[in-house]
């Protein structure tokens, strides 16, 4: 006889206040993830933790909800957070932002969000009222910081989000100044993919005795993500295809490497027929946040981004990832395709890859710890079309631009009109003299006959 499944715990079995509880269970969130039923207790208990998953696990919550709790009872300054949140993107600013809002309201608490990208002016006077945790991206904590606008001397709890992502970035160098302007005996929770490379060093200096806890492997292989390598024999067959895929019913997010590629790739998909937006960092943050609304809202199914913005895109039902640029390196890959199977939901990524590409692309793979399912595709093929869900048949098709070439007025019969026909006959109302003046033209005059002689 089989043994009963042991009952799953609730926030309040991890010791998570019963008013924070509540507003959780208000949006639907009833049972913690196992990096959440992992993570919570230790945290609560003051403990430095490494917390690593997957992306859509549930990580946020796993710092978040301890930090709010253990910062409760007490007063915050102006301009003075004691709970400090560092994360590499505007976008994930934003969704920590968000998440935390609720939970934090419940106990009194007050977030804020820093990033950039958006007026600092605005942000200093968010920050001239009592502030209980500040989310930020580095460089703007940083020009706060300067501006005398932000102090961390006060920061009881410090929790660092997508932490490889930000080494890679290149924003260790900020991450270790925020860091050391914390007071040293505060608890510190660090959350990632993966806890590998310069996050040592993050360890190493800043972390007291953590404990780890890892609830599933660092690479993008999950029973929940199927992979697929898409080969293309040409850049106007890849192009076609990706028009295919994107009309597609659900969500679908498509990577290239470039900012002038998202602007490129979005023009083709909506001269295609399809309803589409780009992401990138040269975005202004109002167009960044509108596209995030209208892609999370269904209003806007396909979003066009770049690795820069991968992972700050959270939003759930995203059933499709395309990279129609592979991406450069496995870390890359890992996090573009965590943007679909989130919190236990399947998935399907798909790459599409031209001849030149296929060795490097190998490579990728084998680092990424996956081994997709390899077939060649054309555009509108049955393959393409079961496993994308591709709509060939709604691919408006774009008419070549007019040449602008005018065929000669005696091969057609008809003679230019107007100021063109004057200037392509040769006529004019007039001719240059020598200084520039424009001199009137004499009328034709016909020859009259002589008289003949008698």
């Amino acid at each position: 006889m089989a043994e009963p499944e042991s009952p799953s715990r609730s926030f309040t079995d991890l010791g998570i206040n019963v008013e924070v509880a509540k507003a959780l269970r208000s949006c639907g969130i009833t049972e913690p993830f196992p990096i959440q039923e992992a993570a919570i207790p230790d945290a609560l208990a003051g403990r430095d933790v490494l917390g690593r998953g997957p992306t859509g696990s549930g990580k946020t919550l796993s710092f978040g909800l301890p930090m709010v709790q253990r910062l409760s009872g007490r007063s915050s300054k102006a301009g003075t957070p004691r709970g400090l949140v560092l994360v590499p993107t505007r976008e994930l600013a934003e969704q920590v932002s968000a998440d935390l809002a609720l939970p934090a309201a419940a106990l009194g608490q007050r977030v804020v969000s820093v990033i950039g990208g958006v007026s600092i002016n605005v942000q200093k006077k968010a920050l001239l009222t009592p502030v209980d945790i500040v989310v930020a991206t580095p460089g703007r904590a940083k020009d706060l910081i300067g501006q005398g606008a932000l102090n961390l001397s006060q920061v009881e709890i410090t929790a660092l989000d997508e932490a490889d992502h930000m080494a890679d970035m290149g924003f260790l160098p900020q991450v270790v100044d925020l860091l050391a302007r914390t007071p040293a005996n505060g608890q510190r929770l660090l959350f990632s993919a993966t806890l590998d490379g310069d996050v040592a060093k993050l360890v190493d200096r800043f972390m007291n005795d953590p404990v780890e806890h890892a609830t599933a492997p660092s690479e993008a292989a999950v029973t929940t993500m199927e992979h697929y390598v898409f080969r293309v024999e040409s850049r106007e067959e890849k192009n076609l295809i990706a028009a295919e895929i994107a009309l597609r019913p659900g969500k679908t997010i498509m990577f290239v490497r470039t900012r002038y590629g998202v602007d490129k790739q979005v023009k083709k998909l909506t001269r295609a027929g399809v309803r589409c937006a780009g992401l990138h960092g040269d975005k202004g943050q109002t167009t960044r946040a509108k596209a995030l609304a209208g892609f999370a809202d269904g209003s806007i199914p396909v979003l066009v981004a770049t690795d820069l913005v991968a992972r700050g895109i959270d939003v759930a039902a995203v059933s499709l990832v395309v990279h129609v640029d592979p991406p450069a390196e496995h870390k890359a890959y890992v996090h573009r395709a965590g943007r679909t199977a989130r919190a236990g939901e399947s998935g399907t990524v798909v790459t599409l890859v031209l001849p030149p590409q296929v060795d490097d692309v190998e490579k990728m793979f084998a680092r990424a710890g996956v081994s997709p399912t390899e077939l060649p595709v054309t555009p509108g093929c049955p393959e393409l079309v079961q496993i994308t869900g591709a709509r060939p048949e709604l691919v408006k098709q774009v008419a070549a631009p007019q040449q602008a070439a005018t065929k000669p007025a005696g091969k057609s019969g008809k003679k230019p009109a107007g100021k063109a026909a004057q200037k392509s006959s040769g006529g004019s109302s007039g001719s240059r003299s020598a200084r520039g003046r424009v001199q009137p033209s004499r009328p034709h005059r016909k020859k009259r006959p002589r008289p003949k002689k008698s």
